[in-house]
């Protein structure tokens, strides 16, 4: 079965009213939930394959979301769809208003390759929640993943309903070429604006969840050995390859020694060699991303790590001292091992120089002055972040998460993803016993100002 045909019969199934209907969702949601569950040592097996990541980390930073998605899904989504009455107005008198959440039809989700399940899954149960069909098109980097994705979805779901398509670069341009009822993008900004440029075509409505440089400003007054052990599983969680980590480090100046001493000490406890591979940390996905990341690193300023095994694709957490704006580093995001850190003593010049960056995804800030963090939490635009936290944010599903300017459009999770992939339709209903004749010819100043009282 080609795309076009998928594409044919997803919409022909969509039209057939089938996916509106709140019992279908539920239990497709609930058959999600159980193949997932039923086959967890093959996803595991496939992860590894691709990343080295242990089960403890897939369960923890991909499947146990997954599973919490769906569970909200299921316990909320007759609450979620039902129709809402708003104020209607005496303009409107004596009628009645709703918005009335709707399916917006076939859905295309394109996922990332850093995080395979979650990122491709979750939009997806999202679309499906909303009474979607979807096309889920996976990255092709992890390619165990990828399959085992493919393999499982497409023997247990109606194709009609839900599909993985497999392939890389070319297969996917082909899919956008194709018209789709919503377009939901993870990856990278180069990428989006590709993606964002097909749609157009079609004017599909689109999601984008792309990344950035994601600062972390780290104060005197926080609690040191906690905010050290906090940045550092943030950071190198995946190796680095997560989209809202700690990009870089801007550490007061006056705390700068005493809080990489502590961050040290927390390093100690990752990989200093690929060999033998450890449990707690992943490889990075690729050949090419090893020797981009190998690039970026100015071995005449790190201050730690900075070992690296190509074969193994493998760099040890590696902090980078004495950066300035103007290095390479600081050029595009890193997603990788490598965190650079700054140090400052003006707060209102730094944020200067963050602010003539592109917004980025994610911001952190580590301190418990209260003055201070609301000024950097309103003077900087960003997708979201936390305080005296990073990346956990993510993990709140009360949380809209997605980025803002380069860093993406829109944003998903729970009722977010449920509203990302609706459109909300606005109704009035009107009766036929009172008609008053003001709005209609002829018009004279008496109704002018009856008008007026009204619709002011």
């Amino acid at each position: 079965m080609n795309t076009a045909q998928i594409i044919s019969q997803q919409r022909a199934f969509f039209n057939s009213n089938q996916t509106k209907d709140i019992a279908f969702r539920i239990e497709q949601l609930r058959k999600m939930h159980a193949l997932l569950k039923e086959n967890e040592k093959i996803l595991y097996k496939a992860i590894y394959d691709d990343f080295r990541k242990s089960e403890f980390e897939t369960y923890a930073s991909e499947l146990a979301m997954v599973y919490h998605e769906i569970n909200l899904a299921v316990l909320h989504i007759r609450r979620w769809s039902r129709r809402k009455k708003v104020p209607t107005g005496f303009a409107n008198f004596p009628a009645k208003s709703y918005i009335i959440p709707e399916p917006l039809g076939v859905a295309l989700v394109i996922g990332a390759w850093n995080y395979p399940y979650q990122l491709s899954l979750l939009p997806a149960i999202s679309a499906m929640a909303a009474g979607n069909t979807v096309i889920v098109k996976p990255s092709e980097l992890p390619s165990r993943t990828a399959a085992v994705m493919a393999s499982l979805i497409n023997s247990t779901f109606d194709p009609r309903f839900f599909y993985v398509l497999e392939g890389g670069v070319e297969e996917t341009k082909a899919l956008l070429e194709h018209r789709f009822d919503k377009l939901f993008f993870t990856g990278s900004i180069p990428v989006g604006r590709l993606v964002y440029q097909a749609a157009a075509k079609h004017l599909t409505p689109v999601t984008l969840e792309l990344g950035g440089k994601s600062p972390t400003f780290v104060f005197s007054d926080c609690a040191i050995q906690t905010t050290a052990r906090r940045i550092a599983w943030a950071k190198f969680l995946n190796a680095g390859q997560t989209c809202v980590a700690p990009d870089y480090l801007l550490v007061e100046k006056k705390v700068e020694k005493i809080f990489l001493e502590a961050l040290f000490k927390e390093l100690d406890k990752y990989p200093k060699a690929a060999a033998p591979f450890p449990h707690h940390y992943t490889q990075l996905i690729t050949t090419r991303n090893f020797d981009r990341l190998s690039a970026l690193i100015d071995s005449r300023k790190v201050c730690y790590g900075g070992n690296m095994d190509r074969e193994s694709r493998f760099i040890s957490p590696t902090v980078m001292t004495e950066v300035s704006f103007g290095d390479k580093i600081m050029e595009d995001e890193i997603f990788g091992p490598v965190l650079p850190v700054l140090s400052f003593t003006n707060l209102d010049e730094i944020l200067r120089e963050v602010k003539n960056r592109p917004k980025p995804l994610a911001c952190y800030i580590y301190s418990k002055n209260r003055r201070t963090i609301k000024k950097i939490v309103t003077q900087l635009s960003f997708g979201g972040g936390a305080v005296n936290d990073s990346v956990m944010h993510l993990t709140n599903s009360h949380l809209p998460f997605g980025g803002v300017g380069f860093s993406g459009l829109g944003s998903y999770h729970a009722k977010a993803g449920f509203d990302a992939f609706s459109h909300y339709k606005s109704m009035m209903y009107k009766p036929f016993w009172f008609e008053p004749n003001l709005k209609y010819p002829p018009y004279n100043l008496n109704k002018m100002k009856w008008v007026k009282r009204i619709m002011e």
